[in-house]
């Protein structure tokens, strides 16, 4: 059953990769190949994979240079450029997995399991639990999202979303989901299994109140509904940075609006989403009533 694939991006690493490899590496089914992209890293990320290739054969670094400032774009890139190496390898799923996360022995065994159980399944994950304030804290994740740092596709869901695109704004697996779910492919997060992210979301680079900016800027440049992302960022008023890390995404929306940022995605996806936005308000609005 090892008919899956995945691939890393990893930037400077060193600090959490390896707790990465020694959740893969304990997997009940292994990955057929492991392909990290060291994507112009220069601290001991690549020593550290290198010593865990000459081991394990299935894994594999790759290395470019990347672009001067870490970004989606460049993460979007490494994956893509991983995935043009495997070529002659004859698999069916690809996950995408972030250098700095960890789970059990059996994760991809029971993702597998989920996708043999169902065909129109394509995109799988657990959820994730973010390490913030010196513990983890479960993140929030609607059921048919999945987590960027654990993207798992059928690969034919894969290849018909073309992968990952290089956004301006980021959103690069918010983007490939919803362009999945357009397509007929269920999107799908499990709640029984669990992986752990090693880093406050949005914090890399201690930069979280920019980061709060730029989801806004990001959720308007895919599309996202007004009232939808409104409700959505004051539900989260209370999350640190509390009350100015919401009033800083809705200015961020606000301000994209404003000066007419690039849309990322077609018009027809925005259409799409903002659909399935709207029913969703719907429906949580009508099971309130009762």
């Amino acid at each position: 059953m090892n008919n899956y694939i995945l691939i890393t991006a990893a930037r400077n690493e060193e600090a959490f990769i390896e707790k990465t490899i020694k959740s893969v590496i304990a997997q009940t089914i292994l990955p057929l190949e492991w392909v990290i992209v060291s994507d112009g890293s220069t601290d001991k990320t690549d020593e550290i994979v290198e010593s865990y290739c000459a081991k394990f054969e299935f894994i594999k670094l790759r290395r470019r240079s990347g672009e001067k400032i870490r970004s989606f774009g460049s993460k979007a890139k490494a994956v893509m450029f991983a995935y043009n190496t495997l070529e002659n390898l004859d698999f069916e799923y690809i996950g995408n997995l972030d250098a700095d996360m960890s789970f059990d022995s059996t994760y991809y065994e029971n993702i597998l399991n989920k996708f043999d159980q169902d065909e129109k399944l394509g995109v799988a994950g657990g959820v994730r639990f973010d390490f913030c304030d010196e513990t983890f804290r479960r993140l929030p994740c609607a059921s048919n999202s999945v987590g960027g740092p654990f993207q798992m596709f059928r690969k034919s869901c894969f290849e018909q979303v073309g992968g990952y695109s290089p956004l301006k704004y980021g959103g690069i697996d918010a983007a490939a989901e919803i362009t999945a779910r357009f397509f007929g492919w269920k999107v799908q997060s499990f709640t029984e299994f669990k992986l752990y992210h090693h880093r406050c979301t949005g914090s890399w680079g201690g930069k979280s109140l920019r980061n709060n900016f730029r989801i806004g800027v990001q959720f308007y440049s895919l599309g996202y509904y007004p009232l939808f992302i409104t409700l959505k960022f004051l539900k989260e008023i209370f999350s640190k940075p509390i009350i100015i890390g919401s009033l800083l995404s809705i200015f961020g929306y606000l301000w994209a609006k404003i000066v007419g940022a690039e849309m990322q995605v077609s018009s027809e996806l925005i259409d799409f989403l903002k659909k399935e936005q709207r029913q969703r308000m719907w429906y949580l609005l009508k099971n309130n009533k009762h």
